[in-house]
This record gives C-alpha cells, sequence and structure tokens, in this order.
C-alpha cells in the first residue's frame, strides 16, 4: 500500500514521527522528514538511525511558507505530527502553542491547496481536547472544554485542518491520541510523556511522585499500536473526513502503572505527593479512550499488553540510554 509512495512527516525525528518513519519505510515508502529540532521538544537524529540512509531529511520550521509550499509537492500522504506538544511548556509561555500548532498547521494547509490537493492527511491531536469527561469511556461526540492553551491550540488545528478536508477537498484523518509510551521518546526532562518519564525513573532507581492519591484512571498505548492506527486511517477512504480516538479501552489507575513500571524494571521507587494549585486546576479527571469508532471503520485496535509494552520501554532505553539521557 505504500510500495514507492512519497511520504511527507512533520515533527519526523520526534517521538511517534520516527516510529512512524520506521515502519513506513518498511512498508517501501519514500519518506522525507521535516523536523525544525527545537531544543527539548524531542527532535533526535539517533531516532531514525535504523533507517538514515533510506530517507530524506530537511531541517525546517511549518511555519515557513516557503519550505512547506517545496516540500508538499508531489506527496501522496502527508502525516503532521510536529507541534509544541508540552502541557507543562503552554503554562508558562502560550505563545509557541499558538504559533506553532496552530499557524504551523495552516501554512501547511495552506501549501497544500495552492500546490498539492490530491494528498491525504492525517493530524494527530490529543485527548486534553475533550478536558473533563462527562461520562467513561469518551466518545468522539463527547463536549470539546479544554482546559489549557497547549489543548486549545491542538483542538484549533484540527478544525483548521477539517476547513481544508470540507471545503478544498484536502482528504483528511484527524486522531486524538491518548497517552502514548515507547522506543524513542524524550527522556530528558518531565515537561511532557509523563508515562515515559515514569520509567526513565524507575531504571534510574529514583523516586516516582504519584499526584494526589494515585487514582485517576488512564488509557496507556503503546507506540507501535499508534503507529499502526495512523497507517490504517491513511490508506482507508472510509476513513477520510472522520475523527478517530486512538486509545486504549482497558484503562488503569496512575499508581497501578507505576507499580507495574518498578516491578518490570526491578528498580525505583514511588511516593504520594500534592498537586501543585496551578496543576490541579488543570486536572481533567479520569479518561479514557472509546474506541469503538476506529475499530468499526478501520478494524484497528490495540495489540500490545501493558506488561508487554513497558518491558519493550525498559530494554530500549537501558541498552541506548546516552542517546536518550
Amino acid at each position: 500500500m505504500f510500495e514507492n509512495k512519497n511520504v511527507l512527516i512533520t515533527g519526523g525525528l520526534g517521538f511517534i514521527g520516527s516510529n512512524l518513519a520506521i515502519k513506513l519505510v518498511e512498508l517501501g515508502a519514500k519518506v522525507t522528514i521535516a523536523d525544525a529540532m527545537i531544543p527539548e521538544y524531542g527532535g533526535n537524529l539517533f531516532n531514525v538511525e535504523p533507517i538514515k540512509d533510506k530517507i530524506h531529511i530537511n531541517f525546517t520550521d511549518i511555519r515557513s511558507e516557503t519550505s512547506m509550499e517545496y516540500l508538499v509537492r508531489n506527496q501522496d500522504y502527508i502525516f503532521h505530527l510536529a507541534g509544541q506538544v508540552s502541557h507543562i511548556m503552554s503554562l508558562s509561555n502560550p505563545f509557541p502553542d499558538i504559533d506553532i500548532n496552530i499557524k504551523g498547521t495552516a501554512v501547511i494547509m495552506e501549501a497544500l491547496k495552492k500546490f498539492n490537493r490530491d494528498a491525504i492527511v492525517v493530524y494527530t491531536g490529543t485527548r486534553g481536547q475533550y478536558g473533563s469527561a462527562v461520562s467513561l469511556p469518551v466518545n468522539e461526540e463527547a463536549p470539546l472544554k479544554p482546559k489549557g492553551i497547549y489543548e486549545i491550540s491542538n483542538l484549533a488545528a484540527e478544525q483548521i485542518v477539517k476547513v481544508y478536508n470540507d471545503v478544498f477537498g484536502i482528504r483528511s484523518v484527524l486522531l486524538r491520541l491518548t497517552n502514548i509510551y515507547g522506543p524513542r521518546a524524550q527522556m530528558k526532562h518531565s515537561k511532557y510523556n509523563v508515562a515515559n518519564w515514569f520509567i526513565r525513573l524507575a531504571i534510574d532507581n529514583e523516586v516516582i511522585k504519584v499526584f494526589g492519591d494515585g487514582s485517576l484512571k488512564r488509557d496507556f498505548l503503546y507506540v507501535d499500536d499508534c503507529v499502526d492506527a495512523i497507517i490504517k486511517v491513511a490508506t482507508n477512504e472510509k476513513a477520510y473526513g472522520e475523527i478517530f480516538n486512538v486509545g486504549v479501552d482497558k484503562p488503569v489507575t496512575i499508581l497501578e502503572f507505576v507499580k507495574k513500571v518498578i516491578e518490570i524494571c526491578g528498580t525505583g521507587k514511588w511516593e504520594f505527593a500534592p498537586y501543585t494549585p496551578e496543576r490541579l486546576a488543570q486536572e481533567p479527571g479520569d479518561y479514557y479512550s472509546d474506541i469503538t469508532k476506529i475499530r468499526t471503520f478501520v478494524n484497528w485496535g490495540p495489540k500490545t499488553l501493558l506488561e508487554e509494552g513497558i518491558k519493550k520501554t525498559i530494554e530500549y532505553y537501558k541498552k541506548y540510554k546516552k542517546y536518550y539521557w
């Protein structure tokens, strides 16, 4: 399905983007990666080490109109993963969210409108677009009440892509991702991707702080399953123009996840910690995904058990620690 297809991945040196690039190369695609390598955002050349001679990397910013107008031409698929992805960073400086996530998305879609309306676009947003759950599990029809600028910017970007799908016929799929964990993530700080940060702390035999009483429910999805979802929606016409949750319909509590990480790693400790007032105000509460729609449309569901995914993740970072710590 991807044999000799031209593919552009924005944010392709980051966590999900690099895992996607590796899979697409395996499927025969001609992959171009666009990444600005902004410090602390997770871009890492080692992420694509297995395919470095089989891809083209363009070090550029999605906010650059000239770059995007050049890169989108002749592409069969655009996987738009680039963005400011830290809820924590957005609390102290909301402007990168607005500038990168909203303007950058508009730049890409406008470039496609001008030069390549035939490309298929997959945009990856966040479960945070829902805000606090009205009922569980959360389906795609749930109210959208994001509780921070990061989540608002993702929702705005999603709606921009949807407009270009509806008005200009640029076939697009909109995904709302849950908590993704696994190899090739940013591991230098805790400003985003809490699941992987817990794994780092356990590997380093440090204390994992569990906020509140640890009873918050979350769904944690292994990155290979996330990549599988992205690929399936891109290649299924029934998915075009649709919004899908990508997650796990079997939640665990934060404390259960932490205990499982420590058990599998064989090192690490945990302790309860109080919320900061700011963090508590923006905590959406329990969340886990209703994935009935994506299962129905493209026959996707998670395959990796939590224990298996944590084990693979720990093994990867222990082996390649020097490239991530």
